[in-house]
Parts: C-alpha cells; structure tokens; sequence
C-alpha cells in the first residue's frame, strides 16, 4: 500500500514524539453539512491543544493519506459521492485513484503501517443486533485485534448487540479498558449497564496497559464514557432504538446502511440530541487520545 505522509506526520514519528490518527468516515458519511468540516477541524486543533500531532487519514489519487491537509478535508465534507473505506474497499480504491473517507478498521490499518500508535474515533463498530441469523459484524473489530494500535473511543455504538460485541473482543484478545469507568459506554449513553474487567484512571496509567499490550502485537480498546451534561438517557436510547430496528426491518434496510439510518432514526428522537452527543464523545476522545500519545511518548 502507497503511503502519502505528510512532512508534518514524518517529522513527529522520527522524533518519536506524540501522533493521533483520526478516522475520516465521519467527516463524509457521519456528520451534516457543514458541521462535518467544522467537527474535523475542531478535532485536529483538540489534538494539537493537547500537544500532539493530528493525522486525518483518507484515501485519495491512488495513496492512503497519512496526514490530510485542509483541502482534501474540504472535499471529504463537501463532495457527494465520497466512499467509505473499509477493509475490503482499500485496494479498488486505490486502485481506482477515488476518494474515500475511512472507517475504523482501515484508519487502524493505515495508521500502524504508518508507525503510529494511537487513534481516535467516535464509537467502534462491533456485532450487529440479529447477528445470528446475519452474521454481520464490523472489520473494526479483527482490526483492531490484528494491528498493534491503541483506539480511544466511546465504547460501542449503542445500536448494536453490546454484549456479543464484548465476547468477540475477548476472543480476539483484545482488551476493552475502561477511562475512568467500571462499565462499557455505549457512544451517546455513558454506561451500557455491562461490566468491564479492566479500568484506568488518567493518560499515565492508561499508557502502560497500551504499552504493554502493543508490545504483544496487537490492538487495545480504551473506552471513554461521553460527558455526563452531553449524555442520553439510557433507557429512553434503548426504546427509540428497537423502535428504529423495527422500521428498518419493515424498509429492508440492512447491511452498510444499517447502523447510518438507526443512528439517523436516533437522532429524529431525540431532536438533534444524538447530534450533539456525536460532536461532544468526538472532542472528548480526541482530547483523551492526545493524553494517551503524550504518555506513549515519554
């Protein structure tokens, strides 16, 4: 795979010093017009603020982009037609020279073929509700447990099957530690209700469980509960959730458009609430990655 490493990101990682990757899906396909650009902007500068280097990573002109400058995070968020990158996208992509925003799973890829060991994101993807009969779960999840990268995240989205999503990650080995919390956050709702069996109180102490399991060669989920003033109520997510599912299955939605139309029917719900619990988990996890990368680099 073609790298394009901005000189910014080059001078940082040979000086060893403190580099957050950030995902790119949410700029094309997770946020509206313009608040996309503006969150996209407000997270490097979240990152800088925090003393480390911000790399927006993408897919453009046949490379993976390690480091996007400000014009091609303007045509991420302006452009129609921008493809969501995942694993299996990758090489037709680059193939194809397209322009493409990546998930999770392609960011963690991308990032630790760059040599950079901590990424930040809004919520991981996981186990699809219904996954029995689907078997419908996210390349985030194998990613992450094959690449040696720390992802700071809010837990798993909410509209998915939690509980299978925490038994694979176990089977994977990779550890879900929580931020400061006893339980999963579930992205806009700070407690899932489900026990995590690892915790971590502050970057330092964080640090040195992500030293030690990328060491190992693998991945580590650190899970940062979304702010108390910015949270939904738990139980009233949960019914608007299996009220959307129940649309979606009456729709025929499934698949890639899944989890974008609950989250979209959640939003509904809430009366943009979701929304801005969206930006907030964002700039909190960004700010804690920052911290999480300063520690890495002492």
């Amino acid at each position: 795979m073609k790298l394009a490493i901005a000189p910014e990101i080059s001078r940082a990682l040979a000086a060893r010093s403190a580099v957050v990757a950030l995902e790119s899906t949410v700029i094309a396909h997770g946020l509206p017009r313009p608040l996309n650009l503006e969150t996209a902007r407000a997270l490097e500068r979240d990152v800088r603020d925090g003393g480390a280097t911000p790399a927006t990573i993408a897919v453009a002109g046949g490379a993976a982009v390690v480091g996007a400058d400000d014009e091609l995070l303007t045509r991420l968020a302006i452009e129609d037609g921008v493809a969501k990158a995942s694993l299996r996208d990758l090489a037709p992509l680059l193939a194809r020279r397209a322009l493409g925003a990546t998930t999770v799973a392609a960011t963690v890829e991308i990032a630790a073929r760059a040599g950079i060991a901590v990424v930040a994101t809004g919520g991981i993807g996981g186990v699809h509700r219904g996954a029995e009969r689907s078997f419908d779960e996210s390349a985030d999840l194998e990613a992450i447990a094959r690449h040696a990268v720390c992802v700071v995240c809010a837990g798993a989205k909410l509209v998915l099957d939690l509980a299978l999503t925490l038994e694979r990650l176990e089977t994977l080995g990779v550890p879900v530690v929580g931020y400061g919390t006893d339980d999963l956050p579930a992205f806009y709702v700070r407690s899932s209700g489900m026990r995590l069996a690892h915790r971590a109180d502050g970057a330092l102490a964080t640090a040195r469980i992500v030293r030690e399991q990328l060491a190992r060669g693998a991945g580590i989920v650190i899970a940062v509960p979304i702010a108390e003033s910015d949270a939904l109520d738990r139980a009233h997510a949960e019914t608007e959730v299996a009220r959307a599912l129940e649309s979606a299955e009456r729709h025929g939605v499934s698949g890639a458009a899944l989890t974008p139309y609950l989250l979209g029917a959640l939003g509904e719900a809430t009366s943009g609430k979701s929304l801005r619990a969206n930006v907030s988990l964002l700039r909190q996890n960004a700010r804690v990655a920052a911290e999480i990368a300063l520690a890495l680099a002492i």
